[in-house]
């Protein structure tokens, strides 16, 4: 399809050069003919008081042949121009299309995987439903007590999709606010992210060491609230039991920065690049049985920090832990 297109473009891109091209070579070919006219009118005036009619006549001839050659020159030169301006220009044509073309492929290609993503992470949940409602419904024995679980694994299995879709719908929206240049408090929305994970740090007896200096941010207070939520919930959910995630922030040149690390598993190198990209698992196979969670978390993160006008750095070890980086323009 995008093949197809780009060489439409590149029809249409080379007719508008050829148009110039040929318009400009015409225009020139007209003036320059002209000028060359009256150049050997001038001269034949000239003469034609110095010169016999039979000089005259041969000079005259002379001239009009020497006219000719310069005009067939011309022309000639003026073909090759064109000619080179077709080859140069389709092949540049080409380049432009592809180009131009680029960014809409790109953004079509992200669409479908994440639609066939989020397709696949809809269809497990609602297949374990499915199997487990068939089975209970061929049993001609179903006790009350069976009744009872399967409807606690559909309710888990409920949760888990009302968890994808709330994903979905921060990922739609976590850059639709009118709130981006507000001066928002660092250490307010840390307090207030910290809470909504302390009974989970509790429970796995992991401690939070909040050193994060109070700075204003410029920003939504809710968005902020929410992006630093993730890190820290990450980082809860990757650290091993009585590990400590330590926050700290500082200031440098306009730019506020809060660092969330933590000792957990870490990150191999090679998939340091995709950790921001929807439904991403590192090595899913392990992290899948360790940690709730569809992979949404971070794009939601990278989609709040980039309405923010702000980016995000993360370095991780295998073994040894993540530190993410989030800066902000200090309000």
């Amino acid at each position: 399809m995008f093949h197809s297109a780009a060489l439409k473009l590149t029809v249409w891109y080379l007719a508008i050069i050829m148009v110039i091209s040929l318009t400009f070579s015409v225009s020139l070919y007209q003036v320059s003919s002209e000028d060359l006219g009256r150049n050997v009118n001038r001269q034949l005036t000239y003469f034609n008081n110095f010169l016999g009619p039979q000089d005259l006549n041969n000079y005259s001839n002379l001239r009009l042949r020497q006219l000719n050659n310069d005009l067939k020159h011309l022309r000639a030169n003026l073909f090759l121009f064109n000619a080179f301006v077709l080859i140069g220009g389709g092949a540049a044509s080409y380049w432009l299309a592809r180009r131009t073309l680029r960014p809409i492929e790109s953004a079509l290609a992200a669409q479908s995987r994440f639609a066939a993503d989020a397709s696949h992470e809809l269809r497990t949940p609602l297949t374990a439903m499915q199997t487990e409602n068939e089975v209970a419904l061929r049993s001609n024995n179903l006790t009350k007590k069976q009744a009872t679980e399967l409807l606690k694994s559909n309710l888990e299995e409920v949760g888990k999709l009302k968890s994808l879709s709330e994903g979905l719908l921060r990922l739609a929206g976590s850059n639709q606010t009118d709130n981006l240049n507000d001066s928002v408090p660092l250490k307010d929305v840390v307090s207030k992210a910290m809470q909504r994970f302390s009974k989970t740090a509790a429970a796995k007896h992991i401690s939070i060491d909040n050193k994060a200096r109070n700075f204003n941010v410029r920003g939504d207070a809710d968005s902020l609230t929410e992006l630093i939520s993730i890190f820290i919930d990450n980082a809860i959910k990757y650290s091993p039991s009585r590990s400590t995630v330590i926050l700290k922030s500082w200031s440098r040149d306009k730019t506020i920065s809060l660092s969330i690390a933590d000792n957990g598993q870490g990150i191999a190198a090679t998939e340091l690049p995709y950790v921001f990209d929807r439904f991403y698992r590192t090595d899913n196979s392990r992290t899948k049985n360790q940690a709730e969670g569809y992979g949404l978390g971070l794009a939601i993160a990278q989609k709040i920090t980039e309405a923010h006008h702000g980016h995000i750095e993360v370095s991780s070890l295998p073994g040894k832990g993540s530190t993410f980086i989030v800066h902000l323009p200090a309000a």
